[in-house]
């Protein structure tokens, strides 16, 4: 019965989602949000109509789920622009993932020591897992019709990419904490690191072309329209994970990867057909996922933490990226809004789950960090849920207000 639960209610909130449309992007809320507040709601907590054990005891589904999800999601961002736009924001993009990350992740390790006392390699692994940006709940922001009217193109395109690649290339930092917090020595972590990163990167670009090839020969015998072609992205990521798995390579990296590649052989008209499947994933396929991870939300170990686990999820949002950001603002060509706004929204969601999950997968549960990383990852997905559409128009009158500025001066001189 708890299957049939889940499904039912998935289905009834996916339909909800599709008859408000694009109205939900004017709203302040999301996707994530509304399905993380139905499954509080249907969940142990209260209805008790989805009883699941709580994330801290049982994190095998869930690393699956963000698995499957992050890949669809690092695809249809490698898609979501032509080859050429990304190029373009090939240096910024670099800057935020090999700075801006690593200094993320060792603020929320600083912070998660100072708020919970917890020791280097327990710290470590929460800045892993909770600096890259995720690009679940930053779609909410950058994709949709608002997004298009009140955000620049070069700053939606800053996000999403860098929100695919630092998914697959913050491995490297998990590895890393690892090794900090477990038996695993530092230089075997560089080893599977680079191994993990060039493997990754040679699977995306061979499937990639493969994949592009095959879907312009289709098109040349006339077998591919829109329909199969939407698919196939799909299938094509999820292919890309398992080899991925198989061989022991970063499948998110990939993926991603594979995205850039087949975006580049494959041609203009069939990359923008591939949009709706971003669409389709931010809309409907995250809501299932957050549904589960509503109902499994572990409150009895958020107690544990005290006052010191919500001071800790305030910290990070407040203090993890901002700063970064504004200190990163002149080599990444950003005015003061867009940095703040940039800075504001780098949401922490389905990756850090992910990585979370792996890091209990190699070392064992543990649960100060697992319980610190779920309260975060909520605190994140209800905060930015509330602010993207306010944040929108925050930055689009802030903008409007400098250019009102600029115009004023010259005439007055």
């Amino acid at each position: 019965m708890t299957i049939d639960v889940f499904l039912l209610v998935g289905g009834l909130l996916g339909i909800g989602v599709a008859a408000l449309s694009g109205r939900l992007r004017r709203l302040p809320i999301s996707e994530p949000l509304i399905g993380l507040l139905v499954g509080i709601v249907i969940g142990p907590a209260v209805l008790d109509l989805l009883p699941v054990a709580p994330m801290t005891e049982d994190q095998t589904w869930l690393h699956t789920a963000s698995r499957l999800l992050l890949a669809i999601s690092v695809m249809a961002v490698a898609l979501r622009y032509p080859f050429g736009d990304v190029r373009s924001r090939l240096r910024p993009v670099l800057l935020l993932v090999a700075v801006a990350m690593p200094a993320m992740a060792v603020i929320t390790a600083g912070l998660s020591a100072a708020f919970l006392g917890v020791g280097l390699g327990a710290a470590a692994l929460l800045g892993a897992a909770l600096c890259p940006t995720d690009p679940v709940l930053a779609s909410n922001v950058v994709t949709g019709a608002p997004a298009e009217e009140d955000l620049p193109a070069r700053n939606r395109q800053i996000l999403s990419l860098e929100s695919g690649a630092n998914d697959g290339l913050a491995l490297p930092l998990v590895l890393v904490a690892v090794a900090l917090a477990g038996p695993m020595s530092t230089g075997a972590a560089v080893l599977e690191s680079l191994w993990q990163v060039a493997g990754a990167v040679a699977v995306g670009v061979a499937f990639g072309w493969l994949g592009g090839r095959a879907l312009r020969a289709g098109e040349e015998h006339g077998s591919t329209d829109h329909g199969p072609l939407a698919l196939f992205t799909v299938v094509l990521a999820f292919a890309v994970l398992g080899l991925s798995g198989i061989v022991k390579v970063d499948g998110v990296l990939a993926v991603f990867v594979c995205g850039l590649a087949f975006n580049l052989v494959a041609t203009g008209s069939e990359r923008t057909t591939d949009a709706p499947i971003d669409e389709a994933i931010n809309r409907f396929l995250v809501i299932p996922l957050f549904i589960a991870v509503g109902a499994a939300l572990p409150w009895a170990a958020w107690a544990d933490l005290g006052w010191q686990g919500p001071a800790l999820a305030v910290a990070v949002l407040l203090l993890r990226r901002i700063p970064v950001l504004l200190l990163l603002r002149r080599p990444l060509q950003l005015g003061l809004p867009d940095a703040l706004h940039l800075g504001w929204f780098g949401p922490i969601g389905v990756s850090a789950l992910f990585y979370l999950t792996m890091e209990a997968d190699r070392l064992g549960a543990d649960p100060t960090v697992l319980a610190a990383g779920t309260l975060v990852v909520a605190a994140s997905t209800v905060v930015h849920g509330i602010t993207a559409s306010p944040g929108r128009e925050l930055y689009r009158r802030a903008v409007d207000r400098r250019e009102d500025q600029r115009q004023e001066t010259p005439a007055q001189s």
